[in-house]
């Protein structure tokens, strides 16, 4: 017994046709990894400072901006907590800053530094006044396409041979604290890790010099 061909209706003969259209369809480029476009995703603090000089010289905002990336470095900021920071979050009496976490972190009060407190009293005296502390000339928060270019500007001025953005400093803050002794724990509580996995990375590569005499009696 001869078994009848199965023909298909043009409903799914217009179906075959739209997968192969599809398939045909070249790809769009893969974003390419950060260790393909860098060798690290951290500055060391010699190469921070002269991020922060070359930011203080190479725009007529020079003052912000070193400002701006010496905040992002000693506070760990990610650019968001960085753009949406307020006057309300900076205690002038008390020397403190309250740090607001995204991405579900823990938020905390850092402390201020000397420089950092007379640099944000003079910020403040001369900006016109906004809720932010980092403002546009339209006084509303820099947007975080601003802040990754005033970076990346201050990298090329700085003749950096990484390619550097913002969350770089963030990093860079993690290593430095780890390099310096601090533990783990520390480290979490001052970045706003939930996890502590996510801290744990600071602590696997530490500076040699910090191994020196570790083997002594």
């Amino acid at each position: 017994m001869s078994k009848k061909k199965k023909t298909k209706s043009v409903a799914e003969k217009a179906k075959d046709g739209q997968r192969k259209s599809k398939s045909s369809r070249p790809l769009p480029p893969t974003k390419p990894k950060n260790l393909e476009v860098r060798p690290r995703e951290f500055l060391t603090p010699t190469e921070v400072n002269r991020l922060k000089k070359a930011a203080a010289d190479s725009t007529r905002h020079g003052f912000r901006d070193w400002l701006l990336v010496t905040m992002l470095y000693r506070h760990a900021f990610r650019v968001s907590e960085l753009t949406d920071l307020r006057w309300t979050q900076v205690n002038f009496q008390r020397r403190t800053l309250q740090v607001d976490r995204m991405k579900n972190g823990d938020s905390s009060i850092h402390y201020l530094e000397d420089d950092e407190i007379e640099a944000l009293k003079k910020l403040r005296e001369d900006y016109p006044p906004t809720d932010f502390v980092f403002s546009s000339q339209r006084q509303g928060p820099l947007t975080p396409r601003t802040v990754h270019y005033i970076i990346a500007r201050a990298g090329e001025y700085a003749g950096l041979e990484l390619s550097v953005h913002p969350h770089m400093l963030r990093h860079s803050k993690g290593f430095q604290l780890a390099n310096r002794g601090e533990d783990t724990r520390t480290i979490q509580a001052y970045l706003g890790h939930k996890n502590i996995q996510h801290t744990a990375m600071y602590t696997k590569e530490v500076d040699p010099r910090r191994l020196k005499g570790l083997g002594r009696d």
